[in-house]
């Protein structure tokens, strides 16, 4: 039998300010009902940068640039794999959401209502590094 090979995906936390509150986007999966970040598997030779751009891209329809680097996640996947997810925290360049197999909603939180939105526990050491950030002196086209 082989060793399990890890899963390697990318994603981002997308966010704006509006009326000077940050907001970030979290994302309905109907297929697993849940809420969470943007993100998907990277594809073979990708890198995960361009992952992160692409899957946030298809669940979102949001091209975004990627800025800092946030908390990695790692947890075993339903399929009993090893995955690890790099996140970025993403500032949008254009594009809108259209519904589609993958996402079926996006919502734009505040960033204190995101913790509580969001399903996955795992996901929450991520909301915590992009917050320890300081989002004063990060660019944002919004504003």
């Amino acid at each position: 039998m082989s060793p399990t090979r890890t899963v390697r995906a990318a994603g981002g936390v997308v966010w704006r300010r509006q009326g000077g509150v940050v907001e970030v986007v979290v994302v309905h999966r109907p297929r697993y009902d849940d809420w969470s970040l943007p993100k998907g598997k990277c594809d073979a030779g990708e890198s995960d940068e361009d992952a992160a751009r692409r899957e946030v891209l298809e669940e979102t329809g949001l091209r975004c640039r990627l800025g800092p680097e946030l908390e990695t996640s790692r947890y075993t996947d339903g399929k009993g794999r090893p995955k690890v997810v790099r996140y970025w925290a993403m500032t949008v360049d254009g594009g809108d959401f259209v519904a589609n197999d993958e996402v079926d909603e996006l919502r734009w939180l505040a960033l204190d209502e995101v913790p509580d939105a969001l399903t996955y526990e795992r996901d929450h050491p991520v909301i915590a590094s992009f917050r320890r950030l300081d989002v004063a002196d990060l660019p944002d086209l919004a504003d």
